[in-house]
């Protein structure tokens, strides 16, 4: 039976009774290394690549083994598509801006159904809006994008990995059209306890509060700057303004199930809080001036 819980957290309200039930049947962060291992399939519709397909896993740690046989996504990435779909369902039709995109799942889909999908990814000395080699880069943290100009910002476990969150959400907040929405994935680890910051930078040099922690990626090791908790969309909210909701989807039908595979949405609202007629499609990004 599909399970969505979303909850609005405007000033991190206390979400300890809400979520208690659903806590006491997820294993401890910890409690990965001693798990036993144990494969499971299961059919079903995956709602990335639109087929009845296979879901597997060798072992219990869905979160990074429970593929899809036929586009070989995650259940976080599906999670965010089946979010997308929910949320933003004329996707296909607006301005939406990706940044360190995937090469696989929700990234591939978006941008080929997408026209106006936009990828960027974060390299240190490049500019933001500089454009190498077909590939555009951008600091989350200083946007070249127009004030108002994207309908959806994507990121998937990307906001673990920022030196500054305050000035992300703060330009997310700025170049999102009203109406628009940040839909993203980040592992809220810390649950209810606060979020912990581990790494943020003076000067141009990194200052480690905690003991390094890496993350893989395909650009090789990324160093973790933040252990967020739910208290994240309080975050949100002291640094722009805008309300977030916190969504758990669990949906073995649709190959939904892993730890920390919360997707949250961030909205932007309409300035006439009337129903939307169409995205921002028409309007070009320019670069800010």
């Amino acid at each position: 039976m599909p399970i969505c819980n979303a909850l609005t957290m405007p000033f991190a309200v206390d979400i300890r009774r809400a979520l208690r039930p659903w806590l006491a049947r997820r294993r401890r962060p910890d409690a990965k290394a001693s798990a036993p291992e144990q494969a499971f399939k299961c059919s079903g519709h995956c709602p990335i690549c639109d087929n009845s397909v296979e879901f597997e896993s060798p072992d219990s740690w869905f979160r990074d083994h429970f593929l899809c046989s036929n586009c070989g996504s995650l259940p976080r990435e599906r999670a965010l598509m089946r979010v997308i779909d929910l949320y933003f369902p004329r996707w296909r039709d607006a301005v939406i801006h990706e940044s360190s995109p995937a090469k696989r799942g929700a990234s591939i889909r978006l941008e080929r159904e997408c026209a106006q999908y936009m990828g960027s990814r974060y390299e240190v000395g490049r500019v933001s809006g500089s454009v190498v080699r077909g590939m555009r880069f951008e600091n989350l943290e200083s946007l070249s994008l127009a004030d108002e100009s994207i309908d959806v910002h994507v990121t998937q476990d990307v906001l673990e990995h920022v030196l500054h969150p305050k000035l992300v959400f703060q330009e997310i907040a700025r170049t999102l059209a009203p109406g628009g929405m940040h839909i993203f994935t980040v592992p809220l680890v810390n649950k209810c306890n606060p979020s912990r910051v581990r790494a943020t930078s003076e000067g141009g040099r990194v200052i480690h509060l905690e003991p390094e922690q890496y993350h893989g990626s395909p650009a090789g090791r990324v160093l973790v700057t933040v252990d967020w908790g739910f208290d994240i969309c309080e975050h949100i909210f002291e640094a722009c303004g805008l309300f977030t909701y916190l969504l758990h989807i669990d949906d073995l039908s649709q190959g939904i199930r892993a730890e920390y595979n919360e997707v949250l949405v961030t909205v932007k609202p309409r300035r006439d809080h009337s129903p939307r007629d169409s995205p921002s499609s028409s309007r070009a990004i320019a670069d800010r001036t």
